[in-house]
Parts: C-alpha cells; structure tokens; sequence
C-alpha cells in the first residue's frame, strides 16, 4: 500500500472530493446541535427542531447570537465567543483560494473566474473573468491583487483605492508578448512547469514569489514584470511560501518534510539557502508568520495533525523551535496569524483557535470551530479592532463546497500559568497516547464520511508502523 503521508497532498484531495460527500444519514441531526453555556458551568447541546437535515452552520442558540465552544474550560467568564456569520454553498467546484483587502473577498476555484464579496455578509459583487481557471493562490496587498491559473502563469490586477469598481489587469507573468525572450532564455528561468500552488509578497522590494508542484521557487520583480530569479527549493512538491517583511527572509514548505530559510543575495537577484528546519518525514502543507514588536514566530501545519512553531531569537537571528501543537486528527491543510491568535484548518473538517502567551510562548487551544463537512482547504483572517474584546472574521474554505464566514471575538480573561498551558497545547513526543485517542476519535467522527475515515485510518497505521520499525 502506497503511504499516504509521501503522496502529493493536492493531488489526493482533488481525488477524493466525491468521497469525501458520503455523508451518513444517520448523522445528519448532528448539525442540528448548538451548544449554550448553563447555570452549572457544564456545556450541554441543545437540539433545534428544523424543517431541513441539511442545514450547513449550526443554529444559534436563543439566549444569544453567539455559539460558545463546548472545548472551552468552564468558567464564568468566557475565553472566546464565535458565530457563524455566512455559509455559502458552491453547486459545482471547491474554492481553493481566499484572499481579504479593504472590506473586499476574493476566492478562486476550478472555473476561471474570481469571485468577489463584500465583507463580511459575503454579498457577491461581481466576478474577475480570465481565460484560465484552476485558481488555486490569491494574494492582495494595497491596491494590488495576484492570481495563479492552470496556465502556469500570474496575473496581477489593479484595484481602486477610492471607489469599488472592478479590478483592472494590468499584467501577466510571464508577458504573452515575450515570445522572443523564451526563445533567448531557459523556459525554467520564465514559467512554471506546474501548478503553482502558494504566493507571497515582499513589500519593500516588490517582489513577488510563487511555489510550485515543479519544485521550484521563482522570484517576480512587479515593477519590471520580469522573472528575476528560479531555483530548485526542494525535493518534492513546493505547499507553501511566506515573506518575513521585517527582514525579507522567505520561507519554504514542501511535501518533502522539510521547512526551509532562504536570504536574498544583497545587491544581487538570488537567494542562498541559510537554515534547513527538519523535525519529521510527513509533509509540510502550510506555512503562517505570527510578528510582534517584542517576538516572531513561525507556524508550519503537517500531514500527522501537528503544528510546530519556531520563535527567532532577536540577537543571533537563529529560529529555535519552540514545540508542537497537538489537537488536529489529520492533516493540517492551512494556517493563519492574526496577533497572538492562530487559527488551523484541518482535514478533520474542524477550525482551532490557538492562543499565544507572549512572555512563555506557550499556546493554548481556546475554541474548536465545527460546521463544516469536509477538510477544511484554506484560511483567511481579518481584525475587527473592539474596546473589551478582539473580534477577527475568518473566512474558511472546505472541500464539502461551502464558504464559511466566522465572528470570532476573544476576551482578555485571566493568563494561564505555564503548567496549564503546556496542557492545553501539548509539545512531548507522546506518540502511543495520540496514537490511541486519534484512532478512537475517528471511528466516532460524526462529519467524514465511512470512507474516509477507513482510508485515513489504515493509512496512520501503516505510517505509525513504519515509524515504530525505524
């Protein structure tokens, strides 16, 4: 049996999206289930009566428009408070990609065209129409927006800062007119040969970079529209590429395992290796920056459930990993910063807000967001600045076909000492303990469907086995 961990991790999601639909009957009320905080301090599910089964976001409770996490720790005083705002249902297609800009959303999909939403309703505005779909990475900085399609190729759009009409395109990399320039230079050094899967943006360069299935990293000067450098980055699929704005170090992730630092060259276009972080063979899908005057953290989510996080040490520059976060049952597909929160999108269908303790850097789990039906594919994540508590939306992609839109707002309530911290967001390597509860949790899994869960659960055996044999 081929071991699911090596494969590309795109490439089985794309292939199983009509498994992942089986849904058994028999559990469909289960989404009909919200839970309320009670006098005794115990969440309790409290059931709707509803004229439909299918009903995608779970119901709000009648005392408040707000769901409370039933993983919270009881306590009089609630961490966090979340409500589902929107969910949106896509007849054919998954969204692959968000990207939120000024009160704006834009998703992509399979079809070629660029959705737009206004914030935070999800009320459609119109749509991007470009002659290649597939578009599986967006990106918006300023008055700027990057697209990636089935071509191989970026576009790069305009948007007005005044008014909101529709984007204009301003460019395509590589140019269609460069037919000249591909005949002069190497087609590696101009174009992808391969779905290009993540983008990031370096502000005060203007530079673009893209990660591709071709394993190669390409530099983009916007300014120039020109490709002004490539280099083979891993050995394996490219899932993920970030920019550190402070330094302009650029960050890797790959199918290979590994996370990997790259400096550019001063004064030059390339970029040298400069730190190599491998801690495990399963790869790596996503990657999240977390920036604050006092620390910077590095965020990377890996096909066994685990997120690892490395903090970077102010004097000597090097990046420490600081532990691992333990709570996903599969594969961690996305990650998002926002302040100290980080939010995980999970195979397992489940959204999880981590908590940052600045002075330990100790996490902690505060909420499980649920009412998806299927691996949650990507993440975005905006501040909604408030007096007593800090609101985020998050805006959340799943391979049942739904977009999701979540009021989240956190309290500032009491610290949790250290002790209690390294409860809530394990780093030991109890492998047998997680080995065990991951397998009871999904033989109980009320959203996956039997399918999956059997696919998934041979597959972490073969793996765990494997692990034991080395």
């Amino acid at each position: 049996m081929e071991n699911f961990s090596k494969r590309s991790l795109w490439s089985i999601m794309d292939g199983e999206q009509q498994a992942i639909q089986q849904i058994p009957p028999r559990l469909s009320m289960k989404l009909n289930q919200s839970y309320v905080y009670d006098q005794s301090q115990n969440f309790s599910p409290r059931r709707h009566s509803s004229a439909s089964t299918m009903q995608l976001s779970p119901p709000a409770s009648p005392e408040s428009p707000w769901t409370l996490s039933p993983l919270l720790h009881p306590s009089p005083a609630p961490t966090l408070v979340y409500h589902c705002v929107a969910s949106l249902h896509r007849r054919q297609g998954t969204v692959h990609s968000i990207a939120v800009s000024r009160g704006i959303i834009f998703t992509g999909s399979e079809s070629s065209r660029v959705r737009i939403w206004r914030q935070p309703e999800c009320i459609e505005r119109g749509c991007l129409r470009t002659s290649s779909g597939e578009i599986r990475a967006i990106l918006a900085y300023g008055n700027m927006l990057f697209t990636t399609h089935k071509d191989y190729k970026i576009r790069i759009w305009r948007m007005s800062l005044t008014d909101h009409s529709q984007p204009i395109k301003m460019t395509t990399l590589p140019r269609n007119g460069s037919f000249l320039l591909f005949r002069r230079a190497s087609s590696s050094q101009q174009r992808h040969k391969d779905y290009i899967t993540c983008i990031a943006y370096y502000h005060a360069e203007g530079i673009l970079y893209t990660g591709s299935w071709d394993k190669t990293i390409k530099a983009w000067s916007v300014l120039g529209k020109k490709c002004i450098d490539s280099f083979v980055a891993h050995e394996d699929n490219i899932n993920s590429v970030a920019v550190n704005q402070e330094d302009g170090c650029l960050f890797t992730s790959s199918s290979d395992g590994s996370v990997k630092v790259w400096r550019k060259v001063f004064g030059e276009n390339s970029h040298n290796l400069t730190t190599t972080l491998t801690l495990q063979n399963s790869p790596v899908n996503t990657l999240a920056l977390s920036s604050s005057p006092s620390s910077f953290h590095l965020y990377s989510g890996s096909s066994d459930g685990s997120i690892n996080f490395w903090e970077k040490e102010r004097v000597t520059g090097r990046y420490i990993h600081g532990g691992c976060l333990h709570g996903h049952r599969f594969s961690v597909l996305c990650l998002v910063a926002v302040e100290r929160l980080v939010f995980s999108g999970s195979e397992d269908t489940t959204i999880r807000v981590w908590r940052r303790d600045e002075e330990t850097s100790f996490h902690e789990c505060l909420a499980v967001l649920k009412g998806h039906r299927g691996p949650v594919r990507t993440l975005a994540a905006c501040l909604e600045m408030e007096k007593v508590a800090m609101g985020v939306l998050v805006y959340s992609a799943s391979l049942d076909r739904t977009l999701k839109v979540w009021r989240v707002k956190v309290f500032p309530g009491e610290q949790k000492n250290a002790a209690n911290a390294e409860e809530s967001a394990t780093t030991t390597n109890g492998n047998d303990h997680r080995m065990s509860a991951s397998f009871r949790e999904c033989e109980v899994s009320p959203v996956l469907s039997p399918a999956w869960v059997e696919k998934k659960l041979q597959d972490n055996h073969l793996r765990w086995s494997e692990n034991e044999i080395n």
